[in-house]
């Protein structure tokens, strides 16, 4: 019979530090609260949000566009606030989702080109960087178990040529000429694709009037949406513009049937 000794020399490895053992619960790393181990829960839902963000490129530049309402839960709460941001000369942004988490990450690029701009060395924070860190730093929060509920648009002008990406609360991103995010996403979209591939080298003032046709739908068929948007504009020759608030009719008629 084999000695217990000898027995021991073929037992398998021990598991990793912190690792999961057979048949337990594994504890994720987080705050302690007394003899338990629970994650840090910030922001587990959201609160005051705001919905959909669009996007569209033309043949000039990139126009994005956002409602400046924040919803706290179904409620119409706060009916004046700004989605669309001018980042430096080059790049604008465009968020929804929960709205102190946009602030808290505006306020981190806010700080970003201060420290640029103190460096005066010459360069400036491209849109593709912008996109790169975004994604980086909710794939970061996400992966925390902390994630940041918001969904951005970037864009703006890099080496010349217009950009447009996304990026969402799970650090997911993409580029495309075309973008809608939120509700947007399922209304907007098929509208904004089906003009971009019948007329990619459209206009500004047919790129605005595609812009104004999707927040009208949105009005219609989204809960949380507002008739009144921000609309931000940036082309070589003119530079960054924000206007707004631009007003959305909608149609009513239909309401006397």
């Amino acid at each position: 019979m084999a000695s217990f000794s000898n027995m021991n020399a073929f037992s398998p490895a021990p598991f990793w530090q912190n690792g999961p053992a057979p048949g337990a619960i594994y504890n994720f790393p987080g705050q302690v609260i007394g003899h338990d181990v629970s994650p840090i829960q910030v922001s587990q839902s959201p609160v005051t949000t705001g919905t959909s963000v669009v996007g569209v490129q033309f043949k000039e530049g990139v126009m994005i566009a956002a409602d400046i309402l924040a919803s706290y839960g179904s409620l119409a709460r706060y009916r004046n606030v700004e989605r669309i941001i001018k980042v430096n000369d080059n790049i604008i942004l465009g968020a929804g989702g929960d709205y102190a988490d946009y602030q808290y990450l505006k306020n981190m690029i806010d700080q970003k080109i201060l420290e640029e701009q103190c460096l005066d060395d010459g360069f400036t924070l491209k849109p593709k960087s912008l996109h790169c860190w975004l994604t980086r730093v909710l794939y970061n929060q996400r992966s925390k178990f902390d994630p940041l509920w918001n969904n951005f648009i970037i864009a703006g002008f890099d080496n010349g040529k217009p950009f447009m990406g996304t990026v969402d609360k799970l650090g997911t991103a993409f580029v495309d000429p075309v973008i809608a995010t939120g509700y947007g996403a399922y209304m907007a979209s098929p509208l904004l694709h089906k003009k971009y591939d019948e007329n990619p080298e459209m206009t500004e003032e047919e790129a605005s009037q595609l812009i104004h046709q999707c927040m009208d739908v949105l009005y219609l068929r989204d809960g949380r949406s507002f008739p009144k948007y921000q609309l931000g504009i940036i082309t070589k020759e003119k530079g960054i513009e924000i206007k707004g608030p631009i007003e959305v009719k909608g149609h009513w008629a239909i309401a006397g049937m």
